[in-house]
């Protein structure tokens, strides 16, 4: 399939194509899609960046159009993915087709989902927790499904999702067409397909543990509490917009504090914040009102935005394979990126791992961990004489002070000298006039 225009697809369906501006379909849309056409199942893994969510909703609208009465849906791992899906649906999904759907997230307003869901919506889009509540509520159903789509199946495993995915399964009806898509193919992805799919065409496009080719990638051995000043060396050295992956929530606000009062425009995504809130922070980005974004792994997947430059992975990630699906977040859709990790001492053993996974002809960096920076000498030596000062301190204290006492009795041949009256180490003692007074001549 050399063009969108070769599918043999609705009418209406090519004419929001166009006017979407999609041309050239990518390697795992040209490949899926006359599978999914047909009405088969599908495996399919390929690098994040590659175009996988169209691969699956231009064959989900077509069926839809076809079949007033079937459903689609759609299950993402997180917000933003499940946002950025449901974008790639409202282009193709214009007037003339006007399929009524739902976007089913946490986070987002509960009364807004349910007017969706009470206008027949045929394109149900969501994270598996909050799809969950719905069909507790009974507002869902699921009972006319016949196309079920599992993005990123891979993190959604990984984030503990299993049970809630098994149980929306149980909702479907057994004749139903099932597209399973991952960047990674791991065992339990394995099982899952095998007991959830009927029978499915296998695509596989690149290499599931190399980065997109056209990310240059550099590291930079840093010591710990010198990273941020480094970070500020990079910013100022690199143009355009710039995504920061650090480890933990708090790291991600106490960054855009710091960098904020050094004059960046930079904002943090996460967790924690609200949808509403997710959304300002992702549109701020894309509009350039933010150059910096400073994000944890949530934003690692479903965050295609255009104009992400160059990726700075601050902090290393939990998992070995998620350094490849954070640089893959820059490189999209065929443009050139930039990829630069900071590697501190602590490192070494996560850092050995994510390039063995890379290259699995990777050999270790044997003397990576017994590299010294200056900043150790200074304090070792620093910490040296603070003992050597200590010590001495020490000694002159346990030496006991010898100290004489005057003798102001004027018959005394020893007015002026100083006569010995023992030893002390009290200070109170020390100089101390003697209390004894002269007698008064009457």
């Amino acid at each position: 399939m050399n063009s969108f225009e070769d599918l043999l697809i609705e009418s209406k369906l090519k004419k929001s194509i166009q006017f979407a501006n999609f041309k050239i379909p990518t390697p795992i849309q040209s490949q899926s899609i006359p599978i999914s056409l047909a009405g088969r199942d599908i495996l399919g893994t390929a690098q994040t960046g590659t175009g996988k969510t169209l691969a699956f909703t231009i064959p989900m609208i077509n069926k839809l159009i076809k079949d007033k009465k079937a459903m689609a849906l759609i299950v993402c791992p997180t917000r933003e993915l499940a946002t950025q899906v449901m974008q790639t649906v409202l282009k193709l999904n214009v007037r003339e087709i006007g399929i009524g759907n739902a976007l089913l997230i946490g986070g987002d307003s509960m009364q807004k989902q349910l007017r969706k869901l009470n206008k027949q919506a045929r394109i149900i889009i969501g994270t598996p927790g909050r799809i969950n509540d719905h069909l507790k509520r009974k507002s869902l159903n699921l009972s006319k499904v016949n196309y079920l789509v599992l993005d990123e199946t891979d993190r959604m495993l990984d984030m503990g999702f299993t049970p809630q995915i098994e149980l929306i399964l149980k909702f479907i009806p057994k004749e139903h067409q099932t597209l399973l898509f991952s960047a990674t193919l791991p065992d339990n992805i394995l099982k899952i397909s095998q007991k959830y799919l009927n029978n499915p065409e296998r695509i596989s496009v690149g290499s599931l543990s190399e980065p997109i080719a056209k990310i240059k990638q550099e590291t930079f051995e840093v010591a710990q509490d010198k990273k941020y000043h480094e970070l500020i060396n990079q910013l100022v050295e690199r143009n355009g917009s710039i995504l920061v992956f650090v480890k933990t929530k708090h790291g991600a606000d106490k960054i855009v504090k710091r960098l904020k009062f050094d004059g960046h425009k930079a904002d943090a995504i996460h967790g924690n914040l609200r949808q509403s809130k997710r959304d300002r922070v992702i549109n701020g980005f894309k509009n350039g009102n933010s150059r910096i974004l400073i994000a944890t792994d949530v934003a690692a997947r479903g965050l295609d935005i255009p104009l992400i430059e160059h990726v700075i992975n601050y902090d290393l990630p939990q998992v070995p394979e998620d350094y490849i699906h954070r640089i893959g977040r820059t490189g999209r859709a065929g443009k050139k990126g930039s990829a630069l990790t900071f590697i501190t001492p602590s490192d070494s053993r996560m850092w050995n791992l994510i390039s063995r996974l890379i290259n699995p002809k990777f050999k270790p960096l044997q003397n990576f961990k017994n590299k010294k920076f200056k900043r150790n000498k200074k304090n070792q030596i620093s910490f040296k004489k603070k003992r050597e000062l200590s010590d001495e301190n020490k000694k002159k204290f346990i030496i006991k002070k010898k100290f004489f006492k005057k003798n102001n009795n004027k018959n005394s041949k020893f007015r002026n000298k100083k006569k010995p009256l023992g030893y002390t180490n009290n200070p109170n003692f020390f100089e101390k006039k003697s209390s004894f007074k002269s007698k008064k001549k009457i």
